[in-house]
């Protein structure tokens, strides 16, 4: 009965190794069903070339186990606070991937430099704050989950139009309609995140993109007049 959510999910996550965006095991993909209040995830620790779509869990929205002889991944707990917060997310994609990885490392935002990243959203991509010792003792996982969520309060984001987060200290985030757009977002994060350094590298005084532009070119792929692609 969850054989169409496992490979969905599973083929999502397949495409993490295909696109530079994980090494290894690391990283994972999950998927929803929101009607039966479960999601699909990736396995802990299991090789993407070794995983098929049967080892692919099903967990509710507490994390329980539903279905599946494997352990989910450990970070479903973090999983599981987006999909109860951002309640029109489908797909949820974490990775370590390079470029974004290390401006999480670095504690900072993704300054909005140019008009690819305005292209995708018309804000910095946010980072969260560091995460707290009391917060790390507890449930590390649930409290990921809950300073991203902070984090889109505080800077009153809608979850909605900024389908990304870095984490402090940790990672990259990024979500979407369903696991295959969360992919598509966790690559366009990687790339901002490359392009930014590379303009900070090449001009350390580089100047945040203007307003105009950044309105010009987000409106022109997301306003109500769209007139990007086809209709």
């Amino acid at each position: 009965m969850y054989n169409k959510l496992k490979k969905e999910c599973f083929e999502a996550n397949m495409l993490l190794p295909k696109l530079d965006l994980v090494i290894y095991t690391f990283g994972n993909v999950s998927c929803v069903d929101r009607d039966h209040g479960i999601f699909a995830i990736k396995p802990s620790g299991v090789d993407y070339e070794a995983m098929s779509y049967r080892d692919i869990v099903i967990v509710d929205f507490d994390g329980n186990v539903i279905d599946g002889k494997l352990r989910p991944s450990s970070d479903t707990n973090t999983h599981c606070v987006l999909y109860k917060a951002f309640g029109d997310i489908g797909g949820i994609v974490h990775t370590h991937s390079a470029f974004a990885t290390a401006w999480a490392q670095s504690l900072r935002s993704i300054p909005i430099y140019g008009t690819t990243h305005a292209d995708h959203l018309a804000t910095d991509i946010p980072c969260t704050e560091l995460m707290a010792d009391a917060k790390i003792t507890n449930d590390y996982e649930t409290e990921t989950g809950n300073q991203i969520v902070d984090c889109f309060a505080g800077k009153s984001l809608n979850p909605d139009e900024i389908q990304m987060v870095l984490v402090a200290g940790h990672g990259p985030f990024a979500w979407g309609k369903d696991a295959g757009k969360a992919v598509y977002n966790a690559k366009i994060l990687e790339e901002l995140a490359r392009m930014a350094l590379l303009t900070e590298q090449i001009n350390p005084s580089a100047m945040r993109l203007k307003q105009t532009l950044v309105a010009k070119h987000y409106e022109r792929k997301h306003g109500k007049n769209a007139y990007y692609g086809q209709n």
